[in-house]
């Protein structure tokens, strides 16, 4: 989860980590990237606006790099923005949500379905 909100990061970690799901969390762009890189999550949450680099800018690394191309990736805002949420589903994301939108629960059981999904291809592959 690459969030800078300590609040919804602990409410979302919270939700995962009780249904057996290891999260690990960047609060900025670069750190959500070097973790992507490094640890090679089966999903990744992104917000939209983060303090350094904005999160479809993160999305277009990650879907350029060949280690992180395919790990499907949900922007997450507080905004609503067509553009952006366009944009961002051009570049490869999964789905564009929107905080205000979503219940926990919610959220939960849209990733389950994505990494399952995920694991699914993975296999044919």
């Amino acid at each position: 989860m690459i969030d800078d909100d300590p609040a919804l990061i602990t409410v979302i970690s919270t939700a995962l980590t009780s249904e057996n799901y290891q999260v690990i969390t960047a609060s900025d762009g670069r750190s959500g990237l070097n973790l992507a890189q490094t640890e090679k999550p089966d999903f990744i949450l992104l917000d939209q606006v983060l303090p350094d680099i904005q999160g479809n800018e993160v999305l277009a690394t990650l879907k350029q790099n060949e280690e992180t191309k395919n790990i499907p990736v949900v922007l997450f805002s507080n905004f609503y923005k067509p553009e952006l949420m366009q944009q961002a589903i051009n570049q490869g994301a999964v789905d564009y949500l929107l905080k205000y939108q979503i219940e926990p629960k919610d959220l939960l059981a849209k990733i389950k379905s994505l990494t399952q999904e995920s694991k699914a291809e993975q296999a044919q592959s």
